[in-house]
C-alpha cells in the first residue's frame, strides 16, 4: 500500500480542492471522479458523450452519498469548442484531462477525428488552464508513444517510431504540454497508460477493450477472438492504480517530478494467452460451459506492437506511486461488475 497515497487522501479530505475532470462519463474519467467525490473533493466534470455514457454518472452517483454528489458540477460540452474549456477551467485548482478518442484501429479508420479531439481539445485544454492559473495540468498520454522501441520494460526517455495515429496525437499532446511548461510556466504531468482495466469500461463496440469484451462474448457462449499467436503481451494496470497516479501526479510536492511524463503500470507482462485462461477460470464456476471453452485465432492487428512492458521506476521515486492492484486483484475486483455489465 502506497503511505504516500494513504496521507495525501488524509489531507485531502481535510483540506478539499476543486478538481476539473475531462471525460468524467467516461472509463477512468468515471472512476477518477468516483474517487474524488468519495474523499470530498468538489469535481467539475466535462463530457461530451462521444464514448462517455450517462449510465457511467448514475453508478457514480449511486456509490456516494447526496452530499458528496451535491459537490459535482458536470457540463456537457466538447473540448474542441475552446469557450467550453475556459468555462470549464474557472476557479480550478487541478485539472485531471481524459478526454480522447482512443483506439488505435480507430484512429487509423479516422485520423482526422482523433487528430481533431485528441490534439485540438489537448491544445485547447492546455490554453484554458493557463489562462485560469490552474495549480497544475495531469493529462493522459499512452504506451502507444513508445511506438517500434524495441526495449522491455519501456522507460520513459527511450521512444520509438509511432506506430498509428492515435499514437502520434498522444506523443504531440506530450510536446504541447511541454511547451506549455517552458514558455507559460504551466505545470504539467503527462501520464502514459498501460493497458487499464476496471469497472465501467465499455464492453460494447468495435473499438471496447480486450478484457471486458472477451468477458462479455465468454458469458454469452460467442467466440473471443485473438489477434495472432496469442503471445502478445501487455502490461495490464487495474484502474485504481490509474486513479492513485492521477491524484499523486496532481498534488506532489516535488520541483523535479513536474514538467514530466509518466508509465503508470505494473512493470509486468500477461500474454493475451494467459489472459484468456485467467479470466475462463474465473468464470467456468457459474459458466459450466466454458471447462471446454478456446480461443479462435487470426491475423495480427495493424499498428499494433508484439509487447508491452513499463518500468515504473521513475513514477515510484519521484511521485511516490506504488501499485496496490496486480492484475489478478484487478480481476477479482472487477469480476462482478464486468459479469452485471456484459450485455449493459
Amino acid at each position: 500500500m502506497s503511505s504516500v497515497y494513504e496521507q495525501l487522501k488524509g489531507n485531502l479530505r481535510t483540506n478539499p480542492k476543486t478538481w476539473l475532470v475531462t471525460g468524467c462519463a467516461g472509463f477512468i474519467g468515471s472512476n477518477l471522479l468516483e474517487q474524488l467525490l468519495k474523499l470530498d473533493q468538489v469535481v467539475v466534470g466535462l463530457d461530451n458523450f462521444a464514448t462517455g455514457k450517462q449510465r457511467n454518472l448514475d453508478e457514480v452517483q449511486s456509490l456516494v452519498s447526496n452530499e458528496q454528489w451535491a459537490q459535482f458540477r458536470f457540463i456537457e460540452g466538447d473540448i474542441r469548442d475552446i469557450a467550453t474549456c475556459q468555462q470549464a477551467c474557472d476557479r480550478v485548482d487541478y485539472v485531471l484531462h481524459q478526454a480522447a478518442l482512443g483506439s488505435v484501429p480507430r484512429s487509423i479508420a479516422d485520423p482526422v477525428a482523433s487528430t481533431t479531439s485528441n490534439v485540438k481539445g489537448t491544445l485547447n485544454m492546455l490554453v484554458a488552464a493557463r489562462d485560469a492559473k490552474v495549480k497544475r495540468f495531469v493529462y493522459a498520454s499512452s504506451s502507444s508513444v513508445y511506438g517500434d522501441h524495441p526495449a522491455l520494460p519501456k522507460v520513459e526517455e527511450n521512444i520509438g517510431r509511432q506506430l498509428s495515429p492515435y499514437a502520434v496525437t498522444k506523443y504531440v499532446c506530450e510536446l504541447y504540454a511541454d511547451q506549455f511548461a517552458r514558455h507559460y510556466g504551466l505545470e504539467t504531468i503527462g501520464l502514459r497508460y498501460f493497458n487499464v482495466f476496471g469497472p465501467r469500461q465499455d464492453p460494447e463496440g468495435p473499438y471496447a477493450a480486450v478484457i471486458p469484451k472477451w468477458v462479455a462474448a465468454m458469458i454469452a457462449g460467442e467466440q473471443v477472438f485473438i489477434n495472432g499467436t496469442g503471445e502478445t503481451s501487455r502490461d495490464f494496470c487495474y484502474v485504481a492504480n490509474v486513479v492513485q497516479m492521477n491524484l499523486l501526479a496532481a498534488t506532489c510536492v516535488n520541483p523535479d517530478a513536474v514538467n514530466q511524463v509518466y508509465n503508470v503500470a505494473l512493470n509486468d507482462r500477461t500474454s493475451l494467452n494467459e489472459l484468456f485462461e485467467l479470466l475462463r477460470s474465473r468464470l467456468v464456476g457459474e459458466f459450466s460451459y466454458l471447462r471446454e471453452y478456446k480461443p479462435v485465432y487470426r491475423d495480427f492487428r495493424a499498428g499494433d506492437v508484439m509487447h508491452s512492458q513499463a518500468d515504473v521506476g521513475k513514477a515510484v521515486r519521484m511521485i511516490g506511486y506504488w501499485p496496490t492492484h496486480s492484475i489478478k486483484d484487478g480481476l477479482d475486483e472487477a469480476l462482478e461488475w464486468y459479469k452485471g455489465n456484459a450485455n449493459a
